[in-house]
């Protein structure tokens, strides 16, 4: 169908259909209509067939049933329109807290045939800027605690753009507009194939870019990995840690629990005691967070035992083999593992509870095929290391990037990741394709280390990479953070480097420690490298 857009900016920044992967539609589930607005059928669907009185979201302060949602959607969708100027196609920056506003803005902008582009709540004025003209930012919707960066990269920003603050009495609020405007609204008809998210990486490389996801893509993976993996109810409460400008938090704490009529918890602040005080409060049954918060709260084990909680889910980074001992040693929950991307939306391998396997990520979720090249291309033999490649519903797109080349080979997405795929299909993650130390002729991958030193009582984080090294090409260092009760030293040293040794193959310990406070991470938990790098 012709698009909906008015404002063709997406359609004409899209990489050219040669550098596309190719896109499978296997399934039932995956049989789209021409025409498709992803609000319609995630929100409105529920008012339609008389679900509007469940609940929805909650938080601290707030508790929205499907109906309030979809009234303050419809405000915000005609103070878009009416008041900002909104035109289907334009591109809105949103930026907030997870909270309900954070929800019905997003889909105010998607039911008025807008782009979302979410940000992170960490970002600076100058990374903000750089989003804002990346994505031809027109409008920006800003929770008012999170207004000063925003508003010094829109004063900073060659582009023009009208900032509408809330959760805010100020009189020119959007709180302020939508009380002045109907609850009333009709989605624009858009396209299948219209562009309804720009997505921007979480930047564990540096350099962040902006994925284009169109509406069929956001019912692709509610198609997918959770019918067949998560099998969520309409009685499940969704709790976690991600942002919702991530799209690990955006299908975990949105999309999911709404295309099962669904609830979710919303945490501005979710630090590990506050998500351990929230799952006992609210009930809440599913959890989606990172390797480190499952670590950390595997000492409340006993409080987690006697919750409601049932489900928990992994991603973000990799999983280590001895996070998932730990957390179920304490809770008695196998974990649901995944690998997602920004690029392909959300998870593509995983397995359930029943099929987890320690050390192995999974198998394709259904809807998706996956598997191991080697370095020309060509498909790796049965546990060889080589490149992850998958293709499926969703794929990616990269807005006017050059590096959609390096992504995209012969119809297939390279992640970025190096994996291991055994006899039975099992797909077993090895490190990031850069984070390969090779050492004295050796090949070592840094999460093999990490989980190594993971199982050590002293260590309560470590990240690890590989240093320029005269004699050996290069060495492993580990960066620590240890646990209150121990402190460094040469004596811990030699024994964290001894129980790698003792722990996996000798030539693999680290050759170097340095002990630091904390490690750079990403707001969504992953560990940046590549600032290791920079500081070695």
């Amino acid at each position: 169908m012709p698009s909906a857009h008015v404002d063709g900016f997406a359609r004409d920044n899209l990489p050219p259909a040669a550098l596309q992967p190719d896109f499978l539609f296997t399934l039932p589930s995956l049989q789209f209509p021409p025409q498709l607005n992803c609000a319609t059928e995630l929100l409105d669907r529920h008012i339609a067939d008389g679900r509007g009185d469940r609940v929805c979201l909650r938080s601290a302060t707030d508790s929205w049933t499907y109906a309030d949602l979809h009234a303050q959607a419809n405000r915000v969708a005609n103070v878009l329109v009416w008041e900002l100027g909104l035109v289907p196609g334009n591109r809105v920056l949103l930026r907030a807290p997870n909270n309900p506003m954070m929800v019905a803005a997003w889909f105010g902008v998607i039911k008025a045939g807008g782009i979302a582009v979410a940000t992170m709540p960490l970002l600076r004025a100058v990374e903000l800027q750089k989003v804002i003209e990346k994505a031809r930012v027109s409008i920006a919707l800003c929770d008012a605690t999170l207004a000063t960066e925003l508003q010094t990269a829109i004063a900073q920003s060659s582009e023009r753009v009208a900032l509408a603050l809330f959760n805010t009495p100020a009189a020119d609020s959007l709180d302020a507009r939508m009380a002045r405007v109907s609850a009333d609204f009709t989605n624009v008809d858009t396209a299948a194939d219209d562009t309804c998210i720009i997505a921007f990486t979480s930047g564990t490389t540096g350099q962040p870019k902006g994925t284009m996801h169109f509406h069929r893509d956001v019912m692709a993976i509610c198609a997918c990995w959770p019918p067949h993996i998560l099998r969520p109810r309409p009685d499940d409460v969704f709790i976690g840690s991600p942002p919702l400008a991530f799209t690990f938090g955006l299908g975990g704490l949105v999309l999911f629990p709404m295309q099962v009529g669904a609830s979710a918890v919303l945490l501005e602040k979710p630090s590990p005691q506050n998500l351990l005080d929230a799952i006992v409060t609210f009930g809440a049954t599913t959890l989606f967070t990172a390797p480190t918060t499952y670590r950390a709260m595997a000492a409340h084990g006993a409080t987690l035992r006697a919750s409601s909680l049932r489900q928990c889910v992994s991603a973000g980074e990799v999983l280590p083999t001895s996070t998932r001992t730990l957390w179920r040693d304490a809770t008695g929950i196998e974990m649901i593992d995944g690998i997602g991307a920004t690029e392909m939306l959300h998870i593509f391998i995983s397995a359930d509870e029943t099929h987890a396997r320690a050390g192995a990520t999974g198998t394709p979720v259904p809807g998706y095929v996956a598997t191991v090249l080697d370095e020309d291309g060509n498909p790796a033999a049965i546990g060889t290391v080589g490149r992850l490649a998958v293709k499926g519903p969703t794929g990616c797109r990269y807005l006017a990037d050059e590096r959609q080349r390096g992504y995209v080979l012969n119809g297939w997405n390279l992640t970025g990741d190096a994996y291991v795929m055994d006899a039975d299909g099992y797909f077993h993650y090895q490190s990031r394709t850069d984070d390969m130390i090779i050492s004295s002729g050796y090949n070592i991958a840094a999460p093999e280390v990490e989980d190594a030193l993971l199982r050590h009582a002293a260590v309560a984080e470590c990240g690890v990479i590989g240093v320029d090294d005269a004699d050996r090409g290069q060495i492993v260092k580990a960066y620590v953070v240890l646990r209150e009760e121990f402190a460094a030293g040469d004596v811990l040293t030699r024994e964290l480097q001894d129980f790698v040794k003792a722990t996996i193959a000798p030539y693999k310990y680290p050759r170097a420690i340095e002990f630091r406070a904390q490690l750079p991470r990403t707001e969504t938990g992953k560990l940046q490298r590549f600032r290791l790098r920079e500081s070695s």
